[in-house]
């Protein structure tokens, strides 16, 4: 009997633990409660390779109306008016895993294509900026499959903006067996690219916030002290002025939306108007 009572006694000093604890977890969690905004934002910054509102200013999140099966793990949702919504984490994974895939090549075995005039400052600057990297608006054809020309190379890597308006350079390459990065949109098909980066690869500010972001984290992959200027790559217009309320919140819904606490209100919101739905229809004669 005494010892039965003993354990009776420890499970009801374990219960009262538990209690204790699950009394005790709400106040911890309501100290970040009070500036949760501010917090997301100090996390952002430390996960983030830029600021969730370079990325947004930059529309690097804005898809097309077109999905592919390829890029469809890489949607995040889609607008009112069909517009596709690239997930800004899976964004920001991608470009450092192409920058550091690059970072294995020096700049000269590294070959850069852009047939869109959209990335062209921006394929310029990450010239520039890597230094003996070979660029091309215009692929020649077979200048990496014809060893009789005269300014045939052979290049280690290949970068194209879009696999579609660059399918010349990427048809080469996968001849060559050599390995593709590329910008890819959500129409684009993404076979024969080793490293797809989902972006907007139509926009100069998109393109270019990604290729001065991949020069970045290149140079700083391989020790190469270096400062690069944003500017050089593209250009991101400010409003004149204070922020005014209707901004902030329109800031605040871009953030809420790609860190999917919109659609967890969303659910919440949905939920509660069909449990009152039914009290209502319930409590009808």
């Amino acid at each position: 009997m005494p010892q039965k009572k003993k354990m009776e006694d420890e499970e009801k000093e374990e219960n009262d633990e538990e209690k204790n604890v699950k009394a005790e977890e709400p106040e911890k969690e309501e100290k970040p409660k009070k500036d949760k905004k501010e917090e997301i934002g100090v996390k952002d910054k430390e996960v983030l390779l830029a600021p969730l509102e370079d990325y947004i200013k930059a529309a690097v999140h804005l898809g097309t109306r077109a999905v592919t099966p390829d890029m469809r793990q890489y949607v995040y949702r889609r607008k009112a008016d069909g517009i596709a919504v690239l997930n800004t984490k899976k964004i920001d994974e991608k470009i450092a895993i192409a920058a550091n895939f690059l970072a294995q090549y020096d700049p000269n075995d590294i070959l850069v294509c852009c047939k869109r005039e959209a990335g062209w400052k921006s394929i310029e600057a990450f010239k520039d900026a890597l230094e003996g990297v070979r660029t091309f608006t215009r692929y020649p054809a077979g200048i990496i499959t014809n060893p009789d020309l005269d300014d045939f190379f052979e290049p280690k890597v290949l970068l194209i903006i879009d696999p579609w308006l660059d399918k010349n350079a990427l048809h080469d390459v996968t001849l060559a067996n050599i390995p593709v990065v590329a910008l890819c949109d959500t129409n684009n098909v993404t076979r024969d690219v080793d490293i797809v980066v989902p972006c907007n690869n139509k926009s100069a500010k998109s393109i270019g916030l990604v290729l001065y972001l991949i020069a970045k984290l290149y140079l700083e992959k391989r020790g190469i002290k270096k400062k690069l200027n944003p500017n050089d790559f593209y250009e991101i217009e400010e409003i004149a002025g204070k922020e005014t309320g209707k901004k902030k919140i329109k800031e605040e819904l871009l953030q809420r939306i790609h860190f999917g606490e919109e659609e967890k209100e969303k659910k919440e919101k949905n939920k509660e108007e069909k449990t009152r739905t039914t009290k209502e229809t319930e409590a009808q004669p």
